[in-house]
Order: C-alpha cells, then sequence, then structure tokens
C-alpha cells in the first residue's frame, strides 16, 4: 500500500526532516546517569529508533537547572547540572542518529511546579502561586520569586548553546502542555496573585514561555529551530479532577484560550506546536489509554491548524498506518507523532515504508510497561517489547546449543516463548490443548474499547507462521505424552482459570456464570446484571454491558472499586472510573454477595441484606493459576519453565516478559 505522504521531507523552521514520522518525548526513567547525563541506555534507545526509520526524534524531559525544583539523581537528565558530563554523552548518541538520516530534538524544561512528585524532590514543590501538590493536596508548592523565574529563563540561555554545541538539531520547550511549570504560569487557575511582569491577562501569562524562547535564541542563535510541545486544551474540571467529554466544564484552558495562546506563541516567534489535550488532572487526555479513540485530538489540532502558519507535530494514538498517511494526506497534521507505538515496535517507519504492516507489534494502550513504570520511578520500557530502553543488553541471541523446545499452552505466555525461543535457535513446537490459540485474549478483546488486545494476537499469529512454528492444537500435553519424550527444554504456560465462589445459596443456578461467558457470549444476558467484584475485568465488562444499554450494579468487598489486585495506570484507572460514573453504572462497595434466589442476588451491605433485580450475576472475583503439569513433568528430569499466569495471575506484560526472559536464556 502507497504511504508517500508520510515519507516526504517537510522543514521545522530552518531543519528539513526527512519524513513525516516524529517520535514523541517521553519520560527519560531510568535513562539519565548520575549527573544528569545520557547514559548508554538513552543512547541505544535512541538509536534503535533512528535505525527504525523516523525523521525526527525528540528526547524527553530534560531540565535546565536542578537547583530551584531540585530533583534527587539520577532520575532525569538535565544540561546544567554538570555540563561536561552531559555534553560528552551527547556526541556520539547525536552522530550515530545523524547516521540513520534522522533529526534529533532536544526536550528542555522549566521543570514540572505543581505535579511534581514530593518523594522525588530534595527541596519544597515551586508554582507560579502557592497551590497544593497534585500528589500530595496537603503538600504546600511555594510560589517563585521574580528572582527566581529570572534564573530559570536565564537557564535555557546556556542548555540552548550547549544543545547547538553537541549537535541537537533543533529545541522543544517542555511545556505549555499537561499542566507542567510553564504550562501553569499561563493559566489563571494556577497563576492568581503574581504582581510582577509574569501575571495578568493572557498575553501577560505568555511572558514566561515568551522569555524562555528569547533566551533560547540568545544562546543557540535566530535560526535555531524551537518548537513547543503544546496542549489545546486542559480538560481540568476541578483540580485533581478531568473532564471526560467535550461539554465538561473547564477550569483551566478552554479551547478558545488555547487557539488564542498559540497565536501569541506563533507570533513570539515559536518554529512550531507538539499539540494534545490534557493535564496530570486529566491524565487520560494527555495519555490516552486503551478506552480513549484513535487519532482523539484531531478535532483539536484542526482548529489549531487554522489559526497558526507553523508546523504541527500530533501523537494520540496514532499508531494505525492508515490514519497517521490521511492525517497527513487531508492536512490535518504536517508530521504524524508516535511514542508508545515506537516502543512496542522501533521499526513502525520501515514497515510501513516497506509494506510490511502485518508486522508491526502493536501498542495494547496499556500503560503497564511505560507510564506505569516511571510513575513506580522505574525504567522505561514496554509491556509487550521487553527489550525497549535496554536495546543492547536484553536483545535475543543464537543459542551456542540449540535444543528441541516444547511449550506447553497457546495463550500470550506460550507465543511469545515459542517466538523468541525460535529466534535464538532452538527447535520449538507449542502444543494447545484447545482450538484456538490466544488464551484470555479472546474475552479481554470483545469490549469495542479493546480491540488494540485482538491486534496483538493476530501479530503473533503472523510472527509464528513467519518463524514457520509448528503448533498443535486439540492436544492436551500430560507428563505421559510421548511428544515429550526427546524434549530439551520444556515451558508451561497453561495459563489460569476463573476463582469460583463455592458454599453460596443459589450458586450452582444457571443464572450465575464468569466473565468470560459473558465475553464470550457462552450464556444468555439479560437487562440487569450484577457483577460480583470491582477490579478491573468486572469494570470493564460492567462498561461494556452499560454500553449495551443493560442495567448494571458492581458489588465490590473493598472500600472502593479496582482498589485491589492488579496494579492498574493511573490514565486507565481514572478514565475508567470516570466512563463508569458518566454511564452511571451502579456501585455498591464495602458489600458481599451472599446469594441468589428467585431472580434476585442478595448483597450484604453494613445496612442489611439487599436484593437486586438479577438475570444474570457474573461472577469477577480474580483467577487462579493452572500449573499442576509443572511438578509432573519436573519428575521426569526435563528443563521445566512455569511463566505467564500459570507461574502468577497477572497482566499481558507479566506474561511476555515472563516468557521473553525464559526463552532467551534456554
Amino acid at each position: 500500500m502507497n504511504r508517500s505522504e508520510l515519507f516526504t521531507p517537510m522543514k521545522i523552521g530552518s531543519v528539513t526532516i526527512k519524513n513525516r514520522i516524529v517520535m514523541e518525548p517521553m519520560g527519560l526513567m531510568g535513562l539519565a546517569g548520575r549527573e544528569g547525563e545520557f547514559n548508554q541506555r538513552a543512547a541505544d534507545y535512541f538509536v534503535e529508533r533512528a535505525k527504525g526509520g523516523v525523521g525526527l526524534i525528540i528526547t524527553g524531559f530534560t531540565k535546565v537547572e536542578n537547583e530551584i525544583e531540585r530533583m534527587k539523581m539520577p532520575t532525569f537528565t538535565c544540561v546544567t547540572h554538570n555540563p561536561t558530563a552531559f555534553e560528552n554523552s551527547c556526541y556520539e548518541m547525536i552522530e550515530r542518529v545523524h547516521s540513520y538520516g534522522a533529526k534529533i530534538f532536544l526536550q528542555v524544561s522549566a521543570g514540572l511546579g505543581r505535579v511534581a512528585k514530593p518523594t522525588l524532590l530534595e527541596t519544597q514543590p515551586v508554582a507560579p502561586t502557592e497551590v497544593p501538590n497534585y500528589w500530595q493536596p496537603d503538600v504546600m508548592c511555594r510560589a517563585l520569586t521574580t528572582e527566581e523565574v529570572e534564573r530559570i529563563i536565564s537557564r535555557f540561555e546556556e542548555a540552548a548553546a550547549i544543545a547547538k554545541k553537541v549537535g541537537f538539531d533543533g529545541i522543544e520547550l517542555h511545556a505549555v502542555h499537561e499542566g507542567y511549570l510553564a504550562d501553569q504560569f499561563t493559566m489563571s487557575v494556577f497563576n492568581k496573585d503574581r504582581s510582577d511582569r509574569f501575571n495578568g491577562d493572557l498575553e501577560q501569562r505568555a511572558t514566561f514561555p515568551i522569555e524562555i524562547l528569547k533566551a533560547i535564541r540568545r544562546g543557540a542563535g535566530e535560526n535555531y529551530p524551537v518548537t513547543v510541545r503544546y496542549s489545546i486544551r486542559s480538560f481540568i474540571k476541578e483540580l485533581g479532577q478531568g473532564g471526560i467529554n467535550i461539554a465538561a466544564k473547564e477550569s483551566g484552558r478552554d479551547t478558545e484560550e488555547g487557539l488564542e495562546l498559540a497565536k501569541i506563541l506563533e507570533k513570539a516567534g515559536y518554529d512550531g506546536f507538539n499539540a494534545d489535550t490534557g493535564s496530570y488532572d486529566a491524565w487520560y487526555w494527555a495519555h490516552p489509554p486503551l478506552y480513549a479513540k484513535d487519532g482523539l485530538y484531531l478535532p483539536f489540532v484542526k482548529q489549531l491548524k487554522d489559526v497558526v502558519n507553523v508546523p504541527i507535530i500530533m501523537g494520540g494514538k496514532m499508531g494505525d498506518p492508515q490514519l497517521a498517511q490521511d492525517s497527513i494526506k487531508n492536512g490535518s497534521i504536517d508530521f504524524v507523532g508516535l511514542a508508545r507505538p515506537l516502543l512496542t515496535d522501533p521499526e513502525w517507519p520501515n514497515k510501513v515504508m516497506k509494506n510490511r504492516e502485518e508486522q508491526i507489534r502493536p501498542c495494547i494502550g496499556c500503560h503497564d510497561g511505560c507510564l506505569q513504570r516511571i510513575f513506580n520511578h522505574k525504567p522505561i520500557s514496554c509491556s509487550v517489547n521487553p527489550a525497549c530502553g535496554r536495546e543492547k543488553i536484553y536483545n535475543i541471541e543464537k543459542a551456542l546449543e540449540p535444543k528441541r523446545v516444547i511449550v506447553i499452552g497457546g495463550g500470550i505466555a506460550g507465543l511469545e516463548s515459542a517466538r523468541v525461543a525460535k529466534l535464538a535457535g532452538h527447535e520449538v513446537k507449542l502444543f494447545e490443548k484447545s482450538d484456538q490459540i490466544g488464551g484470555h485474549i479472546y474475552e479481554a478483546a470483545a469490549p469495542d474499547f479493546k480491540k488494540a488486545d485482538e491486534k496483538l494476537l493476530d501479530w503473533y499469529r503472523v510472527e509464528l507462521e513467519r518463524l514457520a512454528v509448528p503448533m498443535y492444537l486439540n492436544t492436551a500435553i500430560d507428563k505421559d505424552s510421548k511428544e515429550l519424550d526427546d524434549a530439551q527444554a520444556v515451558i508451561i504456560a497453561t495459563g489460569s482459570v476463573p476463582v469460583r465462589l463455592r458454599n453460596i445459596e443459589g450458586i450452582d443456578e444457571p443464572q450465575i456464570c464468569s466473565a468470560d461467558d459473558i465475553l464470550l457470549a457462552k450464556k444468555p444476558v439479560g437487562d440487569n446484571v450484577v457483577i460480583i467484584g470491582g477490579g478491573l475485568v468486572g469494570c470493564e465488562v460492567a462498561l461494556w454491558l452499560k454500553n449495551q444499554g443493560k442495567q448494571v450494579t458492581v458489588v465490590e468487598y473493598l472500600s472502593k472499586v479496582m482498589d485491589g489486585g492488579a496494579d492498574t495506570n493511573w490514565a486507565n484507572k481514572s478514565m475508567l472510573l470516570d466512563l463508569m460514573e458518566e454511564a452511571q453504572v451502579n456501585i455498591m462497595t464495602s458489600s458481599k454477595f451472599v446469594g441468589y434466589k428467585n431472580g434476585h442476588a442478595h448483597i450484604e451491605t453494613a445496612n442489611g441484606v439487599e436484593q437486586i433485580v438479577a438475570d444474570n450475576v457474573c461472577i469477577a472475583v480474580g483467577y487462579s493459576s493452572v500449573n499442576d503439569l509443572h511438578e509432573e513433568i519436573l519428575s521426569r528430569g526435563k528443563d521445566t519453565y512455569l511463566i505467564g499466569d500459570a507461574r502468577k495471575v497477572s497482566n499481558i506484560m507479566n506474561a511476555v516478559w515472563d516468557a521473553y526472559e525464559v526463552a532467551r536464556n534456554i
């Protein structure tokens, strides 16, 4: 398929980008050294995407100073913390990126302000004016003095001079975007009572990013490209609460003000906008989860395109090559931004250009391997690409002694282990007792908002066929199976099954079902459904059924839904909760299912037992591992590995990472 529009050159300022594909900036957790420099992992990470064919790389959050808002090192890169160390870390990295014809911009930041985690700071959080910290509202951010603001601005001049010296092709300002410090200065909700030149009407509140631009020009010259990471709208309903839809009340920057501010920034001399929407208060806009629509920023960016004349980069679930192509072709955007899609598959541009789109490993929108790891102070990576962020130290190498490997189980863990073992040079056979591969992916992908899971399964089908891995369906393996006789290594990926409740009145009635019974249409579903269990599965099923017009009640034993079990990323969790609230899903917490009788679920609450009309009661209280085969095969003296849900019930990331680790080391 011809995707020529994606591969035409275009300028940003004075620099020509070879194509329209941009690696969007992401947090550099794990990619920084102790002196604020880029470490070797960072170099390998960026070079892998340059090798994969991107036209422009934007590095991600790099501070210009680490004194006023002092973060513990090494947390992120910082240009001026140790300028010599920073410079020395850049030269070779940039030379390698340039070898593939890619350009690279340094994203430089004034800081985090109210959204800085106090646990990462050695100083009190700061902001334009005194305001509660986002993460810990009981911690107050102190107001920056005028002298401190001017010191931060001056650091941009130094940072820009260094960026140009070491070979960066341009700079992006982090950020009038997502509610970071520079963004806070532009919004009246955060910039309330300053009496200096950095407050006032919209144009006066734009003084901070405008003076930053002037400082960059002083340091790097008038022709040095400078873009700005820019949120057209904030979607801040109230402090700490996001607006789930366009009609929501706006306490931050609304679209009208966003377009006006963009005109001010363009007039000041910014060479381009890297545009999106959202804020920490509405993280699911800034970091769209699997529940968000593809290309969700397009309606906003089309309006931005009408009022500015400089190039616009836009990411936000743009990993579908057809959507990317169409958005460039119809003039909605100038550059397509890819963040997570390039974590999952650095070769996205090359595969599109070479008409191998079916081989693109898809992002599933889970955030578990990227944003959640950054959130938990772990190195950035990817749920479905464990080598991400450690490209040279965790790649797949050919085994010195190829072995005969048997994989038992065709879920995600089994498929990944078969793929990796084959790439490592082993002779691999996969056995699945059912008539299809995929495991729990089938029910997981049933809701219309989770089709990315299905795309992942499609990718595994393509890869295992391409690698000629034989898969034997409808074939159960036990310890006496002849298929094990000549196996030198056995990987057990037998998965998990839904937990069944016992000793409850009516639990064996036909109206009682599991989540997979509903998701896979194994049982008819009536108009009134009670879901027992308010974890991720229960809440997703509830939203899916409510969207079909069902009356749904979620019953959760804990005091909050989604408060136990899997560690769901905040962007995903908050969006799912807000979608459930908007859909008016009935939720009962601190409640217990005690029986089913005469078409009613009996729910024990603090006020006694309530009876709720229920055509179906869906039990969604978790899964239990299926691993009996492990000990049995061990007794045969085989090298045996237990992975995925069979080892520990978790998520797709756990399945993939288990499989990758084991299979690459057989």
